[in-house]
């Protein structure tokens, strides 16, 4: 894909980025094998498992955790009015989206009280192992794993065609929750709505944003501060995964939607 050509020119030292295509790659750029800091794009690996293990009894979406009020869905949806660290709620449940690495912490204690083990224990229990994945949660549950491209299009690729999870609870988790919570998106600027699933970040009208202006408003995905990010856009039936080298800044939101747009428009042409 010619497309992926542009990575040269992005000043990170070193780029890998792949494009799946109903679950299967399509075509990738970069050193496949090499070990990145995926940063907060590792909270679709965690909500993943989450939401596998929602499935499975062990919690449920809808129980109380966190401050009061707040619930594991709550939490999901960076609704629960945790602040982004560790400290004392700063809205109450449900009025504002506030981003909350917090949040997912919590989450994880949650899980990992109810699954009587360790959280990273379950992710590569749940998660890491069933999709052949090698990547290691190194810290944090909402920024920690560390791992390689071909495993992040493991995950592209279960966010396409699903296994682990129901469709219909992966169509859950890509929804709106909440609706009309105002926020703001890290680096990118105040949202209104800041619209946000079960985990995954929900591309809609956002105005600007860091996929492109092709990608169609059910696009959904994560990016992370160490020059991450992975979408999934459901219309055309396509996913992009890139790991840098190069922490996230205004390099980003003019390399990544152009890359996506370039992307989405090669497909579209080599399609007809």
């Amino acid at each position: 894909m010619d497309a992926l050509a542009q990575i040269e020119t992005w000043p990170a030292q070193t780029v890998a980025v792949g494009v799946l295509g109903d679950g299967e790659t399509l075509a990738a750029q970069g050193p496949r094998g090499r070990v990145f800091r995926w940063a907060s794009v590792t909270k679709l690996a965690t909500a993943l498992a989450a939401l596998v293990a929602a499935e499975e009894g062990i919690v449920d979406l809808d129980e109380p955790t966190g401050p009061p009020g707040s619930t594991v869905r709550h939490l999901l949806a960076h609704a629960s009015g945790l602040p982004f660290d560790a400290g004392a709620p700063i809205s109450k449940p449900g009025q504002r989206r506030i981003y909350s690495n917090a949040g997912f912490e919590v989450l994880a204690e949650t899980i990992a009280d109810a699954a009587e083990m360790p959280f990273s224990a379950y992710l590569a229990a749940a998660v890491l192992e069933p999709l052949q994945m090698k990547t290691e949660l190194r810290g944090s549950p909402a920024a920690g794993l560390r791992g390689t491209l071909d495993d992040l299009l493991r995950l592209g690729a279960e966010l396409q065609r699903p296994r682990l999870i129901a469709a219909e609870t992966l169509a859950e988790a890509t929804s709106v929750q909440f609706p009309g919570l105002v926020g703001v998106l890290p680096d990118v600027g105040r949202m209104d709505p800041n619209d946000w699933g079960l985990g995954f970040e929900l591309r809609d009208a956002k105005q600007p944003h860091w996929t492109g202006a092709q990608n169609s408003p059910r696009t959904f995905g994560h990016f992370g501060g160490s020059g991450t990010f992975l979408w999934v856009d459901p219309d055309a039936r396509l996913a992009l995964g890139c790991l840098t080298d190069l922490d996230f800044g205004p390099w980003a939101l003019e390399a990544w939607p152009r890359l996506s747009d370039a992307v989405l428009t090669e497909d579209a042409r080599v399609a007809e």
